[in-house]
């Protein structure tokens, strides 16, 4: 562990600038088009042999240790959020790294690097895969459904798009080191999981002062739908952890024009994929009676979005081990509770053991105005040397810990295959209504 450490200590520039360099180039989910080649081009110049991601941003490298031992993937996260107000967004996209992947980005760089130096790979068994992933956050749904059309993603998260192509197909565990903005390192039981929707209120344009009878008003149809969704909340139960939070993207084109088009975008998160389903389906009613109400028709683009994330118990032993070997005399919050955010991480543990803990160093809220990484040393410094020391005890003793989990791991999907046929099967697109006269159909 010692070794570990001084290797991660020999690289502590290379870490910090790389942390400065993506917060001051933030881009959002694949269009990190800057922040893609910045760590590539490091990582190239460490010596890895890079495999670059067909079509999109990211990559991934294999380390094998020339001995016998599961495949163990270490993942960053490259994309950053949407927060105009961030007094350091940039100025034209409004994009900046409120959610801490820059750390994250600085720290798999770290673990890289260590493993590059004399002696360091020969600690470990089995195959080491570092991986730069895009598109955690799930925003731009229109963006991204038009990369969909194109046929250049498959799937709105980097993670399930990487799985998907079969980049993770020699994976045995998965994890990776979020950053917060909590007092401690910590860990969850997991998150929710979230289908992602974009909706299109169709009404009829007219002139909104001289003719407004001869219209079907969209935005009103639209804020109707919002409105029923609302009434909708007390009937969640706590146990679902449902959330709903959509935003508007769309709402006319001129002033003194009745709305013939309104657009909005949000997910339906959920403890499970049962209760996002069964949820979903009823704010759908609620959104297609505005609908039918205001006699406009109604498009809802349901997409598969993040499954639900269930760390591994035995890997969160394993993050909880890791930090306190490495650091004593410091607090480890172990918190019994699953999160109401969602991240991609969820996917792979669909079909492999991952863990998904929090590496402190930041302040403010996350996704906030007031998001800063005040502690670099902690949020990427000392978070490669936790991220190491993980692997170390999942492969020593011929990856007796890394065996031990991988055999007790009872995942929710047989397979990949398995997996994405389900994700595939969530997805529905169209216009709702079939307008038949006095009548009308509809499809939830």
């Amino acid at each position: 562990m010692k070794d570990l450490i001084k290797a991660v200590d020999k690289n502590r520039q290379l870490i910090l600038d790389a942390e400065r360099y993506i917060w001051k180039n933030p881009e959002t989910g694949y269009k990190e088009f800057k922040t893609s080649a910045y760590m590539a081009e490091k990582f190239t110049e460490l010596g890895y042999e890079l495999v670059m991601a067909d079509g999109i941003t990211g990559f991934y490298t294999t380390l094998d240790t020339g001995k016998e031992g599961p495949t163990v993937l270490i993942l960053g996260e490259l994309d950053s959020i949407i927060c105009p107000s961030h007094p350091e967004a940039d100025p034209q996209t409004g994009a900046v790294h409120s959610c801490g992947h820059n750390a994250q980005c600085a720290a798999l760089l770290g673990v890289a690097a260590a493993l590059k130096e004399p002696g360091i790979l020969d600690k470990f068994c089995g195959k080491i895969k570092l991986c730069a992933v895009p598109a955690e956050e799930l925003l731009e749904i229109e963006f991204r459904t038009k990369l969909m059309d194109e046929g250049k993603i498959r799937y709105f998260g980097g993670k399930p798009e990487f799985l998907a192509r079969g980049y993770f197909d020699d994976v045995d565990i998965a994890f990776m080191v979020h950053t917060s903005a909590g007092k401690n390192n910590s860990s969850k039981l997991g998150s929710v999981g979230c289908l992602a929707k974009r909706i299109v209120y169709k009404g009829v344009a007219s002139h909104a002062g001289g003719a407004p009878w001869a219209g079907r008003n969209a935005l009103y149809a639209a804020t109707c739908g919002l409105n029923a969704c609302n009434a909708l909340r007390e009937t969640f139960q706590e146990k679902d952890i449902i959330r709903f939070h959509p935003i508007m993207t769309h709402g006319g084109d001129m002033v003194n024009a009745i709305p013939e088009s309104a657009t909005i975008e949000s997910y339906v998160r959920g403890a499970t994929f049962e209760a996002m389903v069964k949820n979903n389906k009823r704010l759908n009613q609620a959104l297609i009676g505005a609908a039918l109400s205001l006699d406009n028709n109604i498009e809802i683009i349901d997409k598969s979005g993040y499954a639900p994330l269930y760390n591994d118990l035995n890997m969160l032993d394993l993050a909880r081990d890791a930090y306190k070997e490495l650091y004593p005399d410091r607090e480890y919050d172990a918190i019994q509770v699953v999160g109401s955010g969602s991240t991609d991480m969820g996917d792979l543990c669909c079909v492999m053991p991952v863990v998904h803990p929090y590496a402190c160093g930041a302040t403010g809220t996350g996704h906030g105005n007031n998001y800063y990484i005040a502690d670099p040393e902690k949020a990427c410094i000392d978070s490669a040397k936790w991220q190491l020391n993980m692997l170390l005890m999942l492969t020593k003793d011929n990856a007796k810990l890394a065996k031990k989990i991988i055999k007790e791991y009872k995942p929710m999907f047989k397979n990949k295959e398995e997996y994405i046929e389900y994700c595939d099967k969530l997805n529905c697109a169209g216009n709702r209504i079939d307008y038949q006269g006095e009548t009308a159909t509809v499809k939830f």
